[in-house]
């Protein structure tokens, strides 16, 4: 009787290896594509290049980025710096009022509707979503300066605390379970999933702006070229860099009023430049107050102007610094 001739195991094919290799790329780079457009594609990616920047993902930041030298191109007039530095402290206001002292922090409370003007506002700033903004934030407040931390520079360096965190898979992705009292909201569902649609909506307009200026009042010296360079790209990047220094700067230089775990620290310059934002230790001791700028001189614009909202009526509760806390600092 003959042995039963075993069959080798089938190895497999070089070329069907490599075509499925090719497929499975091309596969990433779509939904890489599709996220540009929509944030909620799904993304798997491997825990090692968790952390790394995605170059493709971030392909439109770094565009922006590279648009801001069309000034060369385009020049300057009154009227384009007057929008650029408009629209840098409306969305500056928006940012800091909004996606941080009420999305992040809800230290007073509005109506659903400014909750929504001020949520697309806040997300022309090409600073995603305010569900995005918000997980984010109280991730970073519940870790701060830990390995936890999206964005600490104690624990990967200045960069990375400025703008890598920003450009990696783990941290393109919103935590919906950080913000369930925000997530029901459908309407912050959809400008955190198409978190392009307002930016895209406000280059547009500006482009707009500028042919319909140019036309009816050529006087002024703009265009459309102008208003979107000057308007959109380089105040949308400044009003970025500006937002971003409260993670690295505020980090690292300025004073130590109360002696928090991490390494937050108060700094005059930053709270001008980002409308109060630079009070960060007094924000990291006590982040429930409306109030960042603690002492009656430390200047605090986004304060001011949540405080005139509220004598209008459009916002209201708006929390106070407690007694002991003020009681608890030395100066």
């Amino acid at each position: 009787m003959m042995a039963a001739r075993s069959t080798p195991p089938a190895t497999p094919s070089p070329l069907r290896a490599t075509a499925g290799g090719t497929v499975a790329a091309r596969s990433r780079v779509a939904r890489t594509l599709r996220r540009w457009f929509d944030a909620s594609t799904v993304m798997n990616f491997e825990e090692s290049r968790a952390d790394r920047i995605d170059w493709l993902r971030a392909a439109p930041f770094v565009a922006m980025h590279l648009a801001c030298l069309g000034v060369i191109w385009v020049g300057v007039s009154p009227v384009a710096l007057s929008v650029a530095g408009a629209l840098y402290a409306l969305r500056m206001f928006a940012i800091t009022g909004f996606y941080h002292r009420y999305f992040s922090h809800r230290t007073f409370q509005t109506s659903r509707s400014v909750q929504f003007v001020f949520a697309v506002i806040g997300a022309s700033c090409v600073q995603r979503g305010p569900l995005w903004w918000a997980a984010h934030h109280r991730q970073h407040h519940r870790a701060a300066d830990t390995s936890a931390d999206p964005h600490s520079p104690r624990e990967r360096g200045f960069l990375w605390s400025h703008v890598g965190w920003f450009l990696t898979p783990r941290n393109f992705r919103t935590d919906l379970a950080r913000v369930p009292d925000l997530a029901k909201y459908p309407e912050l569902r959809w400008l955190d999933r198409f978190d392009i649609a307002v930016p895209v909506a406000l280059a547009v307009g500006l482009y707009a702006l500028g042919v319909l200026l140019h036309h009816v009042a050529p006087q002024l010296g703009t265009d459309g070229g102008q208003m979107l360079v000057w308007g959109f790209f380089v105040s949308t990047i400044v009003l970025f860099h500006a937002t971003v220094t409260i993670n690295s700067l505020a980090h690292r230089f300025g004073k130590r009023r109360y002696a928090t775990k991490d390494d937050s620290r108060n700094n005059l310059w930053l709270a001008l430049l980002t409308f109060g934002e630079g009070w960060h230790n007094n924000h990291h001791f006590f982040p429930g107050s409306s109030r960042q700028g603690f002492r009656w001189w430390e200047v605090d614009v986004t304060w001011y102007g949540l405080k005139l909202m509220a004598r209008l009526g459009l916002v209201r509760g708006l929390k106070p610094v407690p007694a002991w806390v003020l009681a608890r600092a030395g100066s």
